[in-house]
């Protein structure tokens, strides 16, 4: 057992004092003063706050899930660096076989091991379409299909799938994996409002970074951007990176839909690496200081880590801490239904946690109740 004191605490829905005495991995509880004889952290006056969850990560540190699933773990073991206390490893479209040594890899923790928590793949493809690629290999790209995903399921490590509604046999397939609890998502889609409302009714709760491989709005046909920002029913994914979409937008979707908004960074091996030649599944990207794009100019994925999304999100919106918070924790927790769970400082909740300065830079990052990266030390 050990507490951390001094802390201005962020559940993130309200502001407390006082410590939160951790125990067995939990938040034990939330004392209005310090426990006597109690091992103790001293937050000198630093923001506490839930961690940071990412629904969308291809790699990071070199390395890609696609290519190497086999790196999920070290990467996981690096990202707490950026506040990520839990992730979903993304695998992009790619033949079975990939996803299946994924699943295979993901079943195998390694012992002993300190980082951010896989909660399970996200599966972007292959049933995308091919008019919205973006940096997919369409040489794997097909139709929606029930002996596919035969496997998929949250006991198996699939945990959200992205697909475009719109093909044919979606309807199906959405169904299908949403009676196992897997999360469905919209996304790399030509779907019109009424296709994609069609998919919403089937069980779609998600939308892959908004406007990213989708079709622009049309004032008599918002299509899937439409669908997901007016659609009360579904969480939407950005990447406020400030080029995937224009700061301006970024500030008009918060005014709209903030309070069902999960940041994600999409990034891609080349987080945390200098700029250079990195591989996203198939493709060679070229990376300078912001952006990831094939030789054709395509974007794919980002160099965003999630402490910089939060923080781009108080600069392009003006919005408060705790607000931002939310994105990356009680929203992202709640749509993978890990209420209870993850997302918040409450008893009984996991103790993932993240010290934050007072210009919101991560100085410590507690997972399950271990220290697992502190700046001062470079745990």
């Amino acid at each position: 057992m050990y507490q951390i004191i001094n802390a201005k605490i962020l559940t993130p829905t309200e502001e407390l004092t006082g410590a939160v005495v951790i125990e067995n991995g939990r938040i034990q509880s939330i004392t209005s003063s310090p426990l006597p004889d109690v091992e103790t952290v001293d937050a000198n006056g630093e923001f506490l706050v839930p961690g940071f969850i990412d629904l969308q990560v291809n790699g990071a540190f070199g390395h890609d899930f696609t290519q190497n699933p086999e790196t999920i773990w070290e990467v996981a073991a690096g990202l707490p660096r950026y506040g990520v206390t839990s992730f979903l490893p993304t695998v992009i479209t790619s033949p079975l076989e990939t996803t299946n040594e994924a699943q295979r890899v993901m079943g195998i923790r390694p012992s002993p091991f300190q980082g951010a928590e896989p909660l399970g793949l996200h599966l972007e493809g292959p049933f995308l379409n091919p008019g919205k690629k973006g940096a997919h290999n369409p040489a794997y790209i097909c139709l929606p299909s029930l002996e596919w995903v035969a496997g998929w399921s949250p006991e198996n490590h699939a945990r959200l799938v992205t697909l475009a509604p719109e093909l044919p046999g979606g309807t199906a397939v959405i169904e299908a994996l949403v009676s196992r609890g897997v999360v469905v998502s919209a996304g790399h889609s030509l779907a019109t409002f009424a296709e994609a409302e069609a998919g919403f009714d089937a069980g779609i709760r998600y939308g892959t970074h908004l406007f990213n491989a989708q079709s622009p709005i049309h004032h008599r046909e918002p299509g899937l951007p439409g669908a997901l920002l007016t659609d009360e029913r579904v969480t939407i994914g950005l990447i406020p990176d400030g080029i995937h979409v224009h700061p301006a937008l970024v500030k008009l979707i918060w005014q709209v839909a903030g309070n069902r908004l999960t940041l994600v960074t999409d990034a891609m091996a080349a987080l945390g690496m200098p700029p250079g030649e990195y591989e996203l599944g198939d493709f060679r990207v070229t990376v300078d200081e912001t952006t990831c794009r094939l030789p054709d100019g395509t974007l794919a994925g980002s160099i965003l880590s999630l402490d910089t999304a939060v923080r781009n999100l108080i600069a392009f919106t003006g919005c408060t801490l705790p607000q931002a918070l939310t994105t990356v924790t009680t929203i992202p927790a709640s749509l993978l239904g890990l209420d209870g769970r993850k997302g918040q400082i409450t008893p009984g909740y996991d103790a993932d946690l993240v010290l934050l300065t007072p210009d919101f830079q991560v100085a410590t990052t507690v997972v399950g109740g271990e220290i697992v990266y502190d700046v001062r030390c470079d745990v």
